[in-house]
């Protein structure tokens, strides 16, 4: 009974916050003779806070037409924005800005929306050995990384040189499938000289007192630091799950003034591996059990710096060359 009780009032205090924003929106329209849309596109600056307030606005609105703007193709924005300002009886030639203004985040909001299709197609596509394109990628990973060692054998005990945990890399991209060679092979050829830095750094011996044969011994214990392609599997994992709950719509809303694309993404994972790598220097773990805590207190990071609307993760390297701050 008093969880029903309590179902009640929240439904009840829900309906009653709605209808006393429909009112405040009412009040404030008439006050200042604007719509919210242009309340917002004319108080906020270009970037994640007026894109998201502007996206939250759509979804909210009773009207069918904003709700389903967030979701059109991309082709279709120039017209969907003519539809609402005809619908909000905005004359675009008294305000031009407006039009300019919205037609920037929904080619954010629909391009971030596209992008987790984009994301998800790749996840959900599985390494396949008999593939060309998929070995040719697999191979180039090994070329970007380890340029002046030739890889003895398509199956080989090589490749635990570069992080993976067997002979055969294929077993290894089962979690994020396509995506997460995607993204190794992406930071390896983009920023080559880091990508065979961190992995040169994950691959020192910690504990200088063991004896070369102790350290052949314990190599995936304690006389490594961690395995560069699992690890770099692992970050694809959170940038993913960063992407799909929406914690990264404040970074690509700061840094891409359209639609955020899959180069976007990748060149956000070579900035949380650069940053992963940093962080685990400064933990300074015992070992690689604890690669899971060092992991969640990362995340937890991440998500705390993404909270603020301001934020954009800035990555300075060469993947991100191309990439444009607004």
């Amino acid at each position: 009974m008093k969880h029903f009780l309590r179902m009640l009032i929240q439904v009840c205090l829900y309906f009653y916050c709605k209808f006393l924003w429909r009112c405040l929106k009412f009040v404030m329209r008439k006050l200042t003779g604007r719509c919210e849309l242009q309340r917002i596109c004319y108080s906020n600056k270009p970037g994640a806070s007026r894109t998201m307030k502007i996206e939250t606005s759509l979804r909210g609105s009773k009207s069918k037409l904003l709700q389903t703007s967030v979701s059109v193709h991309p082709d279709a924005i120039e017209k969907t924005i003519e539809d609402i300002m005809e619908l909000k009886r905005i004359n675009p030639d008294v305000n031009p800005q407006l039009g300019i203004s919205l037609q920037a985040c929904l080619l954010q909001i629909v391009g971030y929306r596209n992008l987790i299709a984009d994301v998800e197609k790749l996840r959900r596509e599985p390494y396949d050995s008999e593939n060309p394109q998929h070995e040719d990628m697999l191979l180039k990973l090994w070329k970007f990384l380890k340029p002046n060692t030739p890889l003895e054998s398509r199956v080989s005990k090589q490749w635990c040189e570069i992080g993976f945990q067997g002979d055969d890399p294929k077993t290894d991209f089962r979690g994020m499938g396509l995506l997460g060679l995607y993204n190794l092979q992406y930071f390896a050829e983009r920023d080559s000289a880091a990508a065979q830095q961190v992995l040169s750094d994950s691959l020192h011996p910690k504990f200088s007192k063991f004896s070369k044969t102790e350290w052949e011994k314990k190599r995936m214990d304690k006389a490594i630091g961690y395995s560069f392609a699992i690890v770099g599997i692992n970050i694809t994992d959170l940038v993913y799950n960063l992407l799909i709950t929406g914690a990264l719509k404040t970074h690509f809303y700061n840094i891409a003034p359209e639609a955020p694309t899959l180069s976007h993404f990748q060149q956000t994972f070579c900035y949380l591996m650069h940053e992963f790598h940093k962080f685990w220097i400064e933990e300074d773990p015992m070992d690689i059990m604890e690669f899971n805590r060092v992991r969640e207190k990362f995340r937890k990071r991440i998500i705390k710096q993404l909270q603020n609307p301001e934020m954009a993760l800035c990555p300075h390297f060469a993947a991100s060359e191309g990439l444009i701050n607004m």
